[in-house]
């Protein structure tokens, strides 16, 4: 009986060691002088990840925010996990020409196969001037990137692509929400801004929003 009662006690504690684990959100910050930001999980195969991707540029766009791109491969994706060390690759070159290559991911999605990926990553390489080595990654530091990438959405309690959120560093308001509906992105987006004072920059001191037409919605197909 007393075995019993400690593997239930150990159980429990085993238990609630998990939860404190999917529970830890500290990486959902903006990054270092902006009080507001974008931050999304997402599979570069992730058919949900494309038809979100033209709605995170714009609101990027619109708001003057930072998008903050976490690569989490699923595992049933067959080419998304080289895909993802490919734009680890062009992130080493340049973080924009990293986001330039997801983007065109995205937005080509439909026609990239695990046959056709290296072909396609190459013409891309070859357009914007440059060189996509044999070897992508010889000491498997980009691997290991997107990897710790997975781990951190495991730790912040993600379980599907895209997991989108709208982060905030202010002591007003929330600190972060996911967003559920994505028809609604922006209507948070200007609620975390008003709670951060009404600016999006560290530097720039608080203001009261003006107010301003709401920023055209992409049409989703969810």
């Amino acid at each position: 009986m007393k075995h019993s009662k400690w593997l239930v006690f150990i159980l429990a504690l085993i238990l609630l060691s998990g939860l404190a684990v999917a529970q830890d959100t500290s990486a959902l910050k903006p990054p270092k002088g902006y009080k507001v930001a974008i931050v999304v999980f997402e599979d570069l195969q992730c058919p949900d990840c494309a038809r979100a991707e033209p709605l995170l540029k714009d609101a990027e766009r619109v708001y003057k925010i930072p998008l903050v791109r976490h690569d989490f491969s699923l595992p049933q994706h067959n080419w998304s996990f080289d895909a993802h060390v490919m734009a680890r690759y062009f992130d080493s070159k340049s973080p924009a020409l990293g986001e330039e290559f997801r983007h065109f991911i995205f937005t080509n999605q439909n026609s990239i196969t695990k046959d056709n990926l290296r072909g396609t990553a190459e013409k891309w390489a070859q357009e914007h001037k440059v060189a996509l080595p044999f070897t992508v990654d010889p000491t498997g530091q980009f691997a290991a990137k997107v990897r710790e990438d997975f781990a951190l959405g495991q730790r912040v309690g993600v379980g599907h692509t895209p997991t989108i959120y709208i982060v905030s560093n202010s002591q007003r308001g929330q600190p972060f929400v996911e967003v559920a509906d994505r028809n609604q992105m922006f209507q948070m987006i200007d609620q975390i801004i008003k709670d951060a004072g009404g600016t999006v920059d560290a530097s720039a001191p608080a203001k009261t929003p003006a107010k301003k037409a709401a920023p055209k919605k992409s049409a989703l197909n969810n």
